[in-house]
């Protein structure tokens, strides 16, 4: 049986450059792509995980992660993006 390549889910460097600013929740930072479901969950799972964000530029990502779940069908059971903090302080 002959063995054949998985693909990575994940996106390439150059899928990443390719794609709107817009489509990132940190645009700035090209951070956290929200391009489908599975992306849309990642950024809601690694949300704390972003660093050098001021409390404003995760408000405003908090806005299009939400909005890309409901275009996805993805449930978001966090109230607010500061119970997503897991404990660490947040920007300014």
């Amino acid at each position: 049986m002959p063995t054949t390549k998985r693909r990575s889910s994940g996106l390439s460097e150059r899928q990443k450059d390719r794609m709107s600013a817009r489509t990132f929740a940190f645009p700035k930072e090209r951070k956290e792509p929200l391009n489908d479901a599975s992306h849309v969950r990642n950024a809601i799972a690694r949300f704390d995980q972003v660093e050098g964000v001021s409390d404003s530029e995760r408000e405003a990502a908090w806005r299009r992660i939400r909005a890309a779940a409901k275009k996805y069908g993805v449930e978001v059971k966090a109230k607010g993006w500061r119970s997503l903090m897991k404990g660490r302080r947040t920007g300014s």
